[in-house]
């Protein structure tokens, strides 16, 4: 059960006060930046210290903690309200709260008296580190090492894609503790990462969309972490840890998928009746019209995936299934309604000077992220097939 579930007493006009603050900020504070900082791919510093000061850094950590112990279905509406206007924000609170599930569901009681509060509150920012050069959907591919030398870890290796790497000031990183382990997945462990010496942040990678969110490569040289920051202090169980703590980032990143397809049907029916030819707003052209439903129905269905996977880990039941319908769903309801909107906007859609060119930019990202949608669609079928096992 999560501990959230346990804790929280959420209600109904709780979450509608929370969620037209959260209105409210998007529209002062959000919306009015979004393209300078895109296109100039600058770091979102005033929008971080409103988003601690709104406690969405511990929007889903448990109240005994200081967080907002929020339900992931509230969690994914708040996700979807910013993303509509803006997505790349949502990213370093995301890749935060995984870090803080994991610590939550999986660390001793010492490690989440530790880390937890100042996670709550945004002083101390987190990600995870996972991916590498090569090894990105493989995860037993790592080839990041860490050697037990008396109270502490040395690790030595390479990480790539990390976001919340260069402004944040920890991350959840996957290392090799048995580099000959059989099964590969027995020798990996995450380690609870602060930034000293030997963690070195090398590079702040140029993107083609979710700009402003710094996703930079790391390199860790003879870097040492204390033995008890190992998760859960027993080694090997990483693997384990991190395909757990993936489902709440799975919903998010739905979420967001969620969220751009909203956006982009938004700009697009503002756009559609504003714009005429032959003689008429080209909302009642047929053409678009046909454009406007499809987009309107995914962008429905989207929604409701999201919120079934959400309310399924909410109940403490397994939904990698739920969460992986909601991704692969939902991402691609982003893409779609994207590049239908392109469409509408017709040559416009090509300036900077209008915002869909950013949900198009964006909204690939979605598919790729947290598991390619390839992936998905595989664990989906496992999960069909596992469940109804005749």
């Amino acid at each position: 059960m999560n501990t959230m579930t346990e804790t929280n007493h959420f209600t109904q006009d709780d979450e509608r006060a929370l969620l037209d603050a959260i209105d409210a900020w998007v529209e002062k504070s959000v919306k009015p930046i979004a393209r300078e900082y895109d296109h100039e791919d600058k770091y979102p510093a005033s929008l971080v210290e409103e988003m601690k000061e709104l406690g969405l850094f511990g929007a889903t950590i448990g109240t005994q903690y200081g967080g907002l112990g929020l339900p992931a279905s509230t969690y994914s509406k708040i996700v979807i309200k910013i993303s509509s206007v803006w997505m790349a924000p949502t990213g370093i609170f995301n890749s935060h709260l995984i870090m803080a599930a994991a610590i939550e569901r999986f660390g001793t009681p010492e490690q989440k008296e530790k880390f937890l509060p100042r996670m709550a509150t945004g002083e101390l920012r987190g990600g995870i580190g996972l991916t590498e050069p090569d090894a990105g959907t493989d995860l037993q591919a790592i080839r990041t090492v860490a050697k037990k030398n008396g109270d502490h870890y040395v690790v030595n290796g390479n990480k790539i894609w990390i976001t919340n790497s260069g402004n944040g000031g920890a991350i959840l990183l996957l290392v090799k503790t048995d580099p000959t382990a059989e099964p590969r997945h027995k020798g990996m462990s995450l380690l609870i990462a602060e930034k000293g010496p030997g963690f070195i942040v090398s590079n702040k990678m140029k993107k083609l969309g979710y700009r402003s969110i710094d996703s930079c490569e790391l390199a860790f040289q003879d870097y040492k972490v204390p033995a008890d920051c190992l998760l859960g202090g027993v080694e090997g169980r990483g693997f384990q840890q991190v395909a757990g703590g993936l489902e709440l980032g799975r919903i998010n990143v739905a979420a967001r998928g969620a969220g751009i397809a909203k956006g982009a049907l938004r700009l697009a029916l503002a756009y559609a009746q504003e714009r005429k030819t032959f003689g008429k707003p080209i909302c009642e052209h047929q053409s678009i019209q046909l454009k406007l439903g499809e987009m309107a129905s995914q962008v429905q269905a989207a929604e409701l995936l999201v919120d079934h996977a959400a309310k399924t880990y909410d109940r403490g039941e397994r939904c990698d299934m739920e969460a992986g319908m909601a991704k692969y769903f939902a991402s691609e309801a982003g893409v779609f309604c994207a590049s239908e909107a392109m469409r509408i906007f017709g040559g416009a859609s090509y300036s900077v000077e209008y915002e869909i060119e950013r949900f198009y930019r964006d909204a690939m990202l979605m598919c790729i992220g947290e598991g390619t949608n390839e992936m998905q669609r595989i664990i989906i079928a496992k999960q069909l097939v596992a469940r109804n096992a005749q």
